[in-house]
């Protein structure tokens, strides 16, 4: 089988020169996990392709150019080829994410540089067109809103509710790091008193117990290092996704949210519906809808999972949360998200220490809980797809593609069977 990939090129300090062609596996073989291999480009595109979607029902594959803020169509042409389809549609900055409407009319970028959230119309040739963008964001932890006080009371009710939740979420961790801490101090202080009573002769036989320094807050997670006032915070529109429904959710990394729309089809425009607020300094990236009904929510930033539920009127809301595992480091931010073939286990990529993070789903979707944390075997593992009885990773940094076999009793990942260099990839999707 071939799959598409997108890349960032030269633009963006990438080696790709467009959008490439990846073969995994054999035609007729039923493993993904046969012989892997960068087959060159399927169109130059002189720009960085970083995101890719197909039509759902037409030959025509839409790219994000994240480095010239443009949506632009391909049309493909023989076993594996592309071509421009008209020319590229300007939608706003850093243009990371795109998702096709299940009609075809029209499509929704979001821009990861300035928060913008806008449809694009699709013709009968599945042209992208004319332009709307959603209402800009509002962030729920600001402490003056665009209503001013009202406003700024408001957006706190709002987000009372995750802030309550993640707290408690943390209660019991705090709490035990809190004894330590305090057990840390005592032990600190009787050591000085023995090393007192002990005398300049014996004090060094006495254990010294250092007291912790208070955690420094780095700059631009909330404060202004340099004058200890809020930093600013800047909206960050990281994915869209259709729901059932004719619901779109959004999500906003900068502004710890979760957007609700109904719309955004060849029919009407995009009317927002109440949003779901997540812990602060989260940064909600991607998403995935289980068929149970629930939408999973992976936070780069905060390395957890969310997940996510409408109640009977159609307002959704927040279920439960788990940190993605117990070995990521604290300098890791968390990538793409997709389920198994059965819905049954949750990948989450990690990048910093270049892993996989494994969850199952649990009862009735409303629960998952980390069970594994693997090695990617790529560095930087931005993107991940499961193909057949594969789990296929693109490593952004180490310029390459590499081929994981899933257990399918455990949902584990094992270490990489293959591998191919392809340059700095970002996105797979299969051919059609």
């Amino acid at each position: 089988m071939r799959l598409l990939l997108g890349g960032y090129t030269a633009d963006m300090q990438g080696a790709a020169r467009g959008i490439g062609v990846l073969r995994a596996g054999e035609a007729d073989s039923a493993s993904a996990g046969g012989p892997l291999a960068f087959e060159g480009e399927a169109v130059v595109t002189g720009g960085s392709p970083s995101w890719l979607a197909w039509h759902p029902s037409l030959p025509v594959v839409y790219a994000a150019m994240e480095g010239a803020g443009t949506v632009q169509a391909f049309r493909r042409t023989g076993a594996m080829g592309l071509t421009r389809l008209g020319g590229p549609v300007e939608v706003g900055e850093a243009p990371c994410h795109i998702a096709v409407a299940p009609d075809g009319a029209s499509l929704i970028a979001s821009c990861w540089g300035d928060g913008r959230v806008v449809r694009v119309r699709v013709d009968a040739e599945g042209r992208p067109g004319p332009t709307a963008a959603a209402g800009a964001a509002r962030d729920p932890y600001a402490r003056e809103g665009s209503a001013g006080a009202a406003g700024a009371a408001a957006d706190a009710a709002d987000a009372s509710d995750a802030v309550a939740f993640a707290v408690a979420g943390q209660r019991d961790r705090d709490a035990r790091e809190e004894q330590q801490g305090s057990q840390v101090l005592d032990l600190a202080a009787a050591a000085e008193a023995l090393r007192q009573v002990a005398g300049d002769e014996f004090a060094h036989l006495v254990p010294e117990y250092a007291v912790p320094e208070p955690p420094v807050v780095a700059a631009g997670a909330g404060t202004d290092a340099d004058a200890g006032a809020p930093a600013a915070r800047s909206s960050h529109a990281h994915q869209t996704v259709f729901l059932p429904g004719g619901v779109l959710a959004t999500a906003d990394m900068g502004f710890d949210l979760v957007r609700f729309w109904r719309g955004g089809d060849g029919g009407g425009g995009m009317r927002a519906l109440p949003d779901v607020v997540l812990p602060r300094g989260s940064g909600p990236r991607h998403m995935v809808w289980h068929p149970s009904g629930h939408l999973y929510v992976v936070t780069e930033l905060s390395r957890e999972l969310f997940v996510l539920a409408p109640d009977a009127a159609g307002a959704w809301h927040l279920v439960s949360g788990t940190p993605l595992a117990a070995g990521t480091l604290a300098d890791d931010t968390a990538a793409e998200v997709c389920l198994s073939r059965d819905a049954q286990f949750v990948y989450v990529g990690v990048r910093g220490s270049d892993t996989l993070a494994v969850l199952r789903v649990r009862g009735d979707g409303s629960q998952v809980e980390p069970v594994a944390l693997a090695e990617a075997g790529v560095a930087w593992p931005r993107h991940h797809m499961v193909v057949l009885d594969t789990l296929l990773v693109a490593g952004q940094r180490s310029g390459d593609v590499a081929a994981l076999t899933l257990d399918i009793r455990t949902g584990l990942p094992g270490r990489p069977r293959v591998r191919t260099s392809a340059p700095s990839p970002t996105c797979i999707v299969p051919l059609r």
